[in-house]
């Protein structure tokens, strides 16, 4: 079922036909032993929601990177949606990112746990009628100095077809007086997408056999919510994103 709400996810696994180079079955093996030592061990020894992201993507073999203009307190950021990575590496690239996800990621195993750690704002989607005072949290926050994550196209999408961006989060922005950054995420091969058909499993076995994988964040300069938030997200979503490499 789809809606305004509910975006279509308007990528699926055709999007995922050059497959990238791969690792061996036991260094996929060792990746997940490692990635599982990790949560394992944050478990026992709680440590912060960024440190944890950061071991857990360089146990998984991913390097990240994160170039363009620095993050501004206070500021909203917003940008594309690949894949449930994405959770992971913005909480590594910045301790200080408030996430907003939909409610159903506090549910997920360990993801879900460092999301709720972080100070994620959730969204429930099942409920339209709770996103006004959603759009409202995200104000607050913007007012108090804190840097808000959303991911305007609602879904995810492989890169190459970056879907429209809805504008009620934008609005925070607006109410807040608060400053946008824009953000890609620029993945290195399009298997670290995760498209529609297939389910959380199936995308962290193929992620783990990439050989290879890295990310970058491009990070915009800040720009002022001075018009409306439909007209914000029409000024800042992207027509095409950079062609993922091994596609």
């Amino acid at each position: 079922m789809t809606s305004l709400w509910r975006p279509p996810c308007p990528c699926d696994v055709r999007c995922l036909h050059a497959a990238p180079a791969q690792v061996g079955a036991f260094t996929a093996l060792g990746r997940a032993l490692s990635a599982a030592g990790v949560l394992l061990l944050g478990t026992l020894r709680p440590a912060g929601s960024g440190r944890l992201a950061r071991s857990l993507l360089r146990a998984m073999g991913i390097r990240w990177s994160v170039v363009g203009a620095p993050l501004r307190p206070g500021s909203l950021l917003a940008g594309n949606h690949v894949s449930w990575l994405d959770i992971v590496v913005m909480m590594a690239i910045d301790d200080r990112i408030r996430l907003v996800s939909k409610v159903e990621v506090g549910d997920w195993p360990v993801i879900g746990r460092m999301a709720r750690a972080s100070g994620t704002i959730f969204v429930d989607r099942s409920r339209p009628r709770s996103l006004p005072g959603t759009v409202a949290e995200v104000t607050a926050a913007l007012r108090k100095g804190d840097l808000v994550q959303v991911f305007p196209e609602g879904t995810t999408t492989c890169g190459a077809h970056p879907a429209r961006w809805r504008p009620a989060f934008l609005q925070a922005a607006v109410d807040a007086q608060a400053p946008v950054q824009r953000f890609t995420l620029l993945f290195s091969t399009a298997a670290a997408a995760f498209v529609e058909g297939e389910n959380l499993l199936q995308s962290l076995r193929r992620v783990l056999r990439v050989r290879g994988l890295s990310v970058t964040v491009l990070v915009d300069e800040p720009q002022r919510a001075d018009a409306g938030r439909r007209q914000l997200a029409l000024r800042l979503s992207p027509k095409r994103l950079v062609a993922l490499g091994g596609r």
